[in-house]
């Protein structure tokens, strides 16, 4: 009894484990290498019309920060130097 209550504790804990490191990791936590950044980036200009210069900003943003933010549009708060990254015109540089 006490090693299949043992055995169902690792197993739960395995799996928590698991979920929290792919949680951290789709949301920017961890630093990305700069060979990441090309698939990072194609998801993150996917739904746009302006692919082309969406994907050199992205990154050109991602090379320097190391951080792509999840999702398509939005959720730069997760990235703070992507986020901060601005135009002479004060613009955002980073889609």
């Amino acid at each position: 009894m006490a090693l299949r209550c043992y055995s169902s504790f690792i197993v739960i804990s395995l799996l928590l484990l698991v979920t929290f490191s792919n949680v951290a990791q789709a949301y920017g936590s961890a630093k990305l290498r700069p060979s990441d950044c090309k698939p990072r980036c194609s998801y993150r200009c996917s739904a746009t019309s302006h692919k082309k210069p969406c994907m050199f900003f992205c990154q050109k943003c991602c090379a320097t920060c190391l951080c792509v933010p999840p999702g398509t549009y939005g959720n730069k708060q997760v990235c703070p130097c992507y986020n901060t990254w601005k135009t002479r015109e004060g613009g955002p540089k980073c889609p």
